[in-house]
């Protein structure tokens, strides 16, 4: 089947908004030029690597039980799930990141896990992990809501990720949250 052929209208749109995610990419970049904000913003890249979350996992069945085991097992499946897509995604894709296409614009402020930018991993995990234990306790949205758009936000600030990818992250994690508790549920593991 042959690709469909885009218009020149449909050319012109995406270079609008392929020229919009650079630009805000850039403007947010900026920021990372000041020390504090620099060491801010690694410090919470490092932490949605995974350290607030496999904290979160171990420390769950100790206060909480069979309760805090099952949600700790609630976040490693939609963890591994989350790994499968977030990898064949990125393989996929092949977009390289901001500021190795546009070195002369963006600065690189923390060294990348891998080497393709879309999409946002650190989003999607700190999406999809926020909106399960919100799901579990509501009480911590509002401090589990902030964190996860600071970790989005770490990924422009840091020159690692386009705005797109950080959308497309925190899409991907939504989706996956939601789907797990539909999974759960339909499986009889949690009330409806």
């Amino acid at each position: 089947m042959p690709l469909p052929v885009r218009t020149d209208r449909q050319v012109t749109v995406a270079q609008i908004l392929d020229s919009a995610d650079v630009s805000l990419c850039e403007l947010l970049n900026r920021a990372s030029r000041r020390h504090t904000v620099s060491k801010t913003f690694c410090t919470i890249s490092r932490l949605g690597d995974g350290v607030i979350w496999y904290a979160m996992m171990a420390v769950l069945p100790l206060i909480g039980g069979y309760d805090g085991v099952l949600i700790s097992l609630h976040m490693v499946l939609t963890a591994l799930v989350g790994l499968v897509i977030y990898k064949v995604t990125k393989q996929l894709s092949g977009r390289e990141r901001p500021y190795v296409v546009h070195a002369d614009r963006i600065e690189c402020a923390m060294a990348p896990l891998d080497r393709y930018s879309f999409p946002s991993g650190h989003t999607l995990h700190a999406v999809s992990f926020s909106m399960v234990l919100c799901g579990h306790f509501p009480q911590m949205t509002w401090v589990l809501l902030p964190f996860a758009i600071l970790v989005g936000l770490s990924r422009m600030i840091l020159g690692l990720h386009y705005p797109s990818d950080v959308l497309a992250g925190a899409f991907i994690g939504a989706v996956l949250a939601r789907a797990s508790f539909d999974v759960l549920i339909f499986a009889g593991v949690l009330a409806p």
